[in-house]
């Protein structure tokens, strides 16, 4: 199967493309200068104007200019705009003299870097989960460079881009082509994003194999050997960190013919998206894959799926469908894009969400512009410029329509043009204008979705009722085609009833493809629009009590008949069989794609009436032990995961991370430390959560005072709790260093959390 060139379709009016000009508001909003000021200071150049703050000021420095490029070149491709086309050349324009600072062709943002790199050619290498030789991810930033100069050659044909990369991959050779295979894969063990694809892209464009081997020494084989043996070694692991890898591995695969590094990435993609997806099309709690047999944490977690893992998942999709066209990885596609991707952007600001929580009467937050620069705006400026690149495919000659998106395809080589007019989601019926300039004989392809259960397409050619064929679950249209000629389809929705992967007794319901939710309120929407604090991007307003949501009363879990249409053009629908205490309850729905500013619930519990009042009473108590705990809290850091640490600036030697059930911790023979925030200097104590062992011995310091225990609490799931009391003079610093050290001999044991209390 092969794409269409992004810039032979155009998007007509509707859902999408109001997303995309929103895009292009946002994406010019940002300041060219302060986006490439990493890149001059690292140059040696005189700024032009301040770095941007957040993540661009604080270790991650220069990513977000890669993403800008991606974004900027999709964008051109997808638009034609002229004003993002002058953004992309100023761009390289200024890149380029940048480079030319460099005798080996470096450019890079990230601070300190060309020592750094320096450092591991020499074979001086510290790779942690989240760092490389004390600095931020430095593989995983570079690789948005490496892309973002890929794509502008790819998307635009600009040949400067290419000839830039070039040099940046010929720099990069010098450095890694000097390690061993096996220090390349100890620094491997720091997330580093997708820098195998980039070498396997290298490799495609330019014919040489150098490339190619650099991308298979670059394929991380802690993650891929398990793949190919078939083995789920998934939890716990930093989700999108992962996905990038599986993305190249499929690439490399398909350039090097070796199918066991396709089946890798394809059994992946079974795994996450049959096992680990909610119905939104995104997978992960607090950025990591939780346990396949339980989503508990993630019903109960302020942080839902990321964004970036479904930007990921889709590029994977993607690159499996033209490797093997099955319906299931367009189903997939579409599901994701409707209800994640294109709910993760603000319709006004065009702000983009980084978690989208899944726990019933919780909310999103947006970022804004000149505030907020984590990964998931990064890949947010990309998303919306690339709803244009799988609606149509072909195999030959042969077009195959994939998703039901207004839109024009002008393959100018094939001499066809192809216009697509449809209301849908809001309307079930699609028109296809097909002009052909020279008579010729091939098929047109029509998905016929899996949402569809097997109902019967009404399918008419220049307005006569046409028998059809299905072939590869598409319906197949094959004619002598001439002219113009119109094909017109109706695809009939109905409401579905998806339970977790898990089998666990909770609902979402769809209308077609399009997740349904119901709005819940606006109270304390704290930081709705997010600032520029490292933890902007979590919605900190309080969590409301989850045992207070209505629960769908169902004797044997048959729920689809639950929810009525209210109004099928504008896709209001009520949901019945709700239970509040002893009321009965109605809500209504809506797309979640369209619900925004406000709280939601995706989910909904099912339970029968026998069990109500043990469910009800289980429910309160553990929300009145969660809540009461959280309106405690001052500041949280979760062990073990990537961005809590990165966010309190961790330090440590000898230890390391693993997960135990639900659980990540932090442990070993050493000491690591945060910075937590004291808020409004309310912190009375320190509340640590450890999984003991019997060598488990620690000493904690404050600042460089060491602190007495004050009280040890054990829970039934093995689990011990410990608290330490602040004194006063510590009580009132704004900022607090906490060390955790290993006594002599001993190690730490697995530490779970470490919470500030009032």
């Amino acid at each position: 199967m092969e794409l269409f060139p992004l810039s032979s379709v155009r998007l007509e009016n509707g859902l999408f493309k109001d997303a995309q000009e929103t895009a292009i508001r946002y994406i010019l909003a940002l300041k060219t200068d302060r986006l490439l000021a990493p890149y001059r200071r690292e140059a040696g150049l005189p700024a032009k104007a301040e770095s941007y703050g957040n993540w661009e000021n604080t270790g991650l420095d220069g990513h977000m200019g890669g993403h800008y490029l991606s974004a900027l070149s999709l964008m051109t491709a997808a638009t034609g705009n002229q004003l993002i086309k002058d953004r992309l050349n100023y761009m390289l324009g200024e890149l380029k003299r940048c480079q030319e600072q460099d005798p080996d062709g470096y450019i890079g943002g990230i601070p300190g870097g060309k020592e750094m790199w320096k450092e591991i050619r020499d074979g001086k290498i510290d790779a942690a989960s989240f760092s490389l030789n004390g600095k931020w991810v430095p593989i995983y930033n570079i690789h948005k460079l490496f892309a973002g100069l890929i794509d502008a050659y790819y998307y635009t044909g600009n040949e400067e881009a290419k000839q830039m990369v070039f040099k940046l991959a010929d720099w990069w050779l010098g450095i890694f082509g000097e390690l061993t295979d096996q220090q390349i894969q100890t620094v491997l063990a720091s997330e580093h994003g997708g820098i195998n694809e980039v070498f396997a892209d290298l490799a495609q464009i330019s014919g040489n194999p150098e490339y190619l081997r650099m991308a298979q020494r670059l394929s991380h084989r802690a993650i891929l050997e398990p793949l190919e043996d078939g083995k789920d070694e998934l939890t716990g692991l930093h989700a999108n960190t992962q996905i990038p890898k599986v993305i190249g591995f499929e690439k490399i695969g398909a350039l090097s013919d070796s199918l066991s590094w396709i089946n890798a990435a394809r059994f992946f993609w079974e795994t996450v998206v049959g096992n680990r997806t909610v119905s939104i099309g995104g997978n992960s709690e607090s950025e990591h894959f939780h346990s396949r047999n339980s989503f508990e944490k993630m019903l109960s977690s302020r942080e839902g799926p990321e964004t970036c893992n479904t930007y990921n998942m889709l590029k994977l999709s993607k690159a499996l469908y033209l490797q093997h066209p099955e319906r299931k990885y367009i189903d997939y596609y579409e599901r994701a894009t409707y209800n994640h991707i294109l709910s993760s952007q603000h319709p006004g600001t065009g702000g983009f969400v980084y978690f989208t929580s899944i726990r019933p009467n919780h909310y999103r937050v947006y970022s804004q512009a000149q505030l907020s620069f984590w990964c998931c705006v990064g890949s947010g400026l990309e998303n919306h410029a690339k709803y244009g690149e799988l609606i149509y495919s072909h195999k030959g000659k042969d077009i195959y329509v994939n998703l039901f998106i207004p839109s024009t395809l002008n393959w100018e080589q094939g001499g066809i043009k192809l216009h697509q007019e449809t209301r849908f989601p809001h309307g079930t019926a699609s028109e296809l204008t097909l002009e052909i300039a020279e008579a010729e004989t091939f098929s047109v392809f029509i998905r016929k979705p899996d949402w569809l259960e097997g109902q019967h397409v009404n399918l008419l050619v220049n307005g006569k009722n046409m028998s059809y064929k299905e072939e590869g679950e598409y319906i197949q249209i094959n004619r002598r085609w001439e002219g113009k000629t119109l094909i017109s389809f109706d695809l009939p929705m109905r409401v579905r009833a998806e339970f977790l992967p898990s089998g666990e007794p909770w609902v979402s319901y769809s209308y077609g493809p399009i997740v349904l939710a119901a709005k819940k309120g606006t109270e304390d929407l704290k930081g709705l629009f997010a600032d520029d604090k490292r933890m902007g991007h979590i919605g900190s307003g309080a969590l409301l009590p989850m045992d207070k949501n209505p629960i769908l009363v169902a004797p044997d879990q048959d729920v689809a008949g639950f929810v009525h249409t209210l109004d099928a053009g504008n896709l209001r629908f009520e949901l019945d069989h709700l239970c509040q205490g002893n009321a009965e309850e109605k809500i209504t729905l809506q797309p979640f794609f369209s619900l925004h500013d406000a709280r939601y619930t995706l989910y909904w519990r099912v339970a029968d009436r026998h069990s109500l009042d043990s469910i009800n009473r289980e429910a309160h108590l553990h929300e009145q032990r969660q809540l009461a705990l959280d309106s405690n809290m001052v500041d949280l850091i979760a062990l073990g995961e990537q961005q809590p640490e990165a966010d309190h600036h961790m330090q440590q030697e000898e230890t390391y991370t693993g997960v135990l059930g639900d659980y990540h911790w932090r442990g070993g023979p050493g000491w690591f430390s945060y910075e937590l925030n004291n808020k409004n200097q309310s912190a009375k104590a320190i509340y640590i959560k450890q999984i003991p062992d019997a060598v488990s011995c620690y000493e904690l310091t404050v600042d460089g005072q060491l602190l007495r225990k004050e009280k040890q609490l054990a829970n039934t799931d093995g689990s011990i709790i410990v608290v330490f009391k602040l004194n006063a003079p510590l009580a009132r610093r704004d900022k607090l260093q906490v060390k955790v050290s290993a006594c002599v001999d001993k190690e730490t044991g697995k530490v779970v959390e470490i919470r500030l209390l009032k």
